[in-house]
């Protein structure tokens, strides 16, 4: 008897949602649209961007410009690297954006030959950031040359060599597509589980549910079945239209990929029954939802800001938002192309985050109830 209840109220829930025009536009309709009108992206300055140097010549005038550009206030210095396969290692290790490639001899053939050449590689999984401090670097060696030489420059040729590691072509979509996914997984499931959930307690059918055969967690999870194969959909949805109209790779593990978002999923669905356990109704779901989650994920993931230009203050707190976590582990898996190892941190935090979460809501329900 139970058993048959439980699957007839996820079939309602299921109807439910495919009655109503307006939720089945938010949860089917708006992730394309957002999806295509993310193609253009708010840039912004970038500060204390990390980088590191394989420098062949280390001579005066090498580490002279290296110290320029460590002072200049865009970049911070992580060390000297030995050789090419370091690049893709501190790349892939997320340790820096930038590496400066600096050609040996580099202080004589410039004085001698007024020729010099160095490379600039950048971690282009975040195109807009590896453009900017592309551009920031080389205005800052061309500075360098000048006041070190005077007119000398004139006569000399300085050859730049930039190097975008991941994203060859600069496609912004390497940018908004895993941005927006997060942005829609946090839509779906977190704000619309909290509202569906606080609505059957604003109209009172919360109090009849709850004298059912069924149980309480069997309400909860019939609840937000509906909206975790819906968010689901929407993950394969995005990563066949992000690979099919705007060329976006899938360079890692498709099952791994699938994992990551579906633990991001159980994630984002506490956080909406936590909220629906707090809310008394569904405008007070929904504001709860817009300024807790909503925001935070826009501003504070990393989507459009970078994090390592913000002050101090927003970079401790974004620490605690799980979207940071969740779009660091898209981009490491779909644009790097790595494997588990490489997201251990971001997957043990979200574990860390869902678990924490679905006992605080396991607390507050209870209390309701009682």
């Amino acid at each position: 008897m139970t058993n048959s209840s439980f699957k007839n109220f996820i079939s309602k829930e299921f109807k439910h949602i495919f009655r109503d025009t307006r939720t089945l536009l938010i949860v089917l309709v708006m992730p394309v649209i957002q999806l295509l009108i993310f193609g253009f992206v708010i840039s912004s300055e970038i500060k204390n961007a990390d980088y590191a140097v394989l420098d062949y010549s280390r001579d005066y005038y090498s580490k002279q410009m290296v110290n320029r550009i460590s002072s200049s206030g865009y970049f911070n210095f992580k060390g000297y690297i030995d050789n090419q396969k370091d690049i893709e290692e501190v790349f892939k290790n997320g340790d820096v954006k930038l590496v400066l490639v600096i050609a040996d001899s580099f202080s004589k053939t410039l004085q001698n030959n007024h020729y010099a050449d160095y490379q600039i590689v950048t971690d282009a999984s975040d195109p807009n950031t590896a453009s900017i401090l592309a551009g920031y670097a080389q205005s800052i060696i061309n500075t360098f040359v000048a006041d070190y030489f005077g007119n000398q420059t004139d006569m000399m040729r300085i050859d730049v060599q930039s190097r975008m590691f991941y994203n060859e072509e600069m496609n912004s979509a390497f940018m908004f597509v895993p941005g927006t996914m997060v942005l829609i997984l946090m839509l779906v499931t977190a704000m619309m589980t909290s509202i569906s959930i606080t609505r059957e307690k604003e109209l009172g059918t919360m109090e009849i549910l709850l004298v059912s055969p069924l149980k309480p967690w069997q309400i909860i999870v019939g609840k937000v079945i509906p909206y975790i194969t819906i968010a689901f959909t929407n993950v394969l949805v995005i990563i066949l239209m992000g690979y099919t109209v705007f060329g976006l790779p899938l360079r890692g593990n498709l099952i791994l990929l699938l994992a990551v978002s579906s633990l991001f999923i159980l994630l984002a669905l506490s956080l909406g029954i936590l909220i629906s356990t707090l809310a008394k109704s569904q405008s007070v779901a929904m504001f709860m939802s817009l300024f807790a989650l909503m925001l935070p994920t826009i501003l504070l993931s990393g989507f459009i800001f970078p994090i390592e230009n913000m002050p101090k203050l927003l970079q401790w707190l974004s620490l605690i938002m799980p979207p940071r976590w969740f779009l660091s582990a898209l981009k490491t898996i779909m644009i790097k192309g790595q494997g588990l190892q490489y997201i251990t941190k971001e997957v043990l935090v979200m574990l860390a985050m869902t678990a924490f979460f679905i006992t605080l809501s396991i607390k507050k329900f209870k209390v309701r109830l009682e």
